[in-house]
């Protein structure tokens, strides 16, 4: 059998086949230490990647009709991509690795613990020397539940615009069949990538308005998905730079 793949899933495709070989090496192998990765790793070794699960804790963020909430499915789906960034040799940072809030302790009401949560986020990023920020969030827009989709939102600090219109190529031809986007720049109004000396996109996964994509969001193969397109976009972006 002869499988023809566009030349735009090629990256995609080839990360994808890269992981599984690696991952199913892993379990033949069992818990014995296996170096999978013998080439050089295809990201830039002098980069720092900033996985950062949107929102978290007390900061829910969206709501979906049947009560799901964007936090738990950010760090599910981050969590994912961060795992797949350092299996391919990536270094990474993760920003929160459960459900919390980082609001620093002298942060009492909701209102100072969001404030304080994301000037932590951003001091992080910034901490980092040759960061770039890639931020899981989910949409929500109750008045059109029909909408669904991932969308790729980027800050002005170079090459972000690239990486977002490489990642927004990968996410179009993984879980946007038929319904493609286009990376848009992000309003000056969000904190976060407003703050963020380094180069920054956001990845609006899906919307939580609409309940069919809310299902397929919860799936762990769904998930992974994502997370791949997403980090074959990054590595795309790595290469041609």
């Amino acid at each position: 059998m002869v499988i023809f793949i566009r030349r735009t899933h090629l990256g995609l495709s080839a990360l994808l086949l890269t992981a599984v070989a690696g991952m199913a090496l892993i379990l033949w192998q069992g818990s014995g230490s296996v170096s999978v990765l013998s080439a050089q790793p295809m990201g830039s070794p002098s980069r720092v990647v900033v996985v950062d699960p949107g929102h978290g804790g007390e900061d829910g963020g969206a709501v979906a009709g049947d009560g799901t909430v964007e936090s738990g499915l950010n760090l599910q789906i981050a969590g994912r991509l961060d795992a797949l960034l350092r299996f391919l040799g990536q270094d990474t940072v993760m920003t929160r690795t459960e459900d919390v809030s980082i609001h620093s302790s002298e942060a009492n009401t909701l209102r100072q613990k969001k404030a304080s949560d994301l000037k932590n986020r951003v001091a992080l990023v910034n901490g980092l020397e040759n960061a770039v920020l890639l931020s899981i969030h989910q949409n929500s827009l109750p008045g059109s539940p029909k909408t669904h989709g991932a969308q790729v939102f980027y800050s002005g600090v170079e090459p972000a615009p690239a990486l977002a219109a490489a990642v927004q190529e990968q996410l179009n031809g993984s879980v946007n069949t038929g319904n493609g986007k286009t990376p848009k720049r992000i309003s000056d109004s969000i904190y976060l990538t407003k703050n963020t000396t380094a180069p920054a996109i956001i990845v609006e996964c899906g919307f939580l308005s609409n309940s069919a994509e809310t299902a397929r969001l919860q799936e762990p193969g769904y998930q992974t998905r994502l997370a791949a397109a997403i980090a074959a976009g990054y590595f795309s972006t790595e290469e041609a730079s």
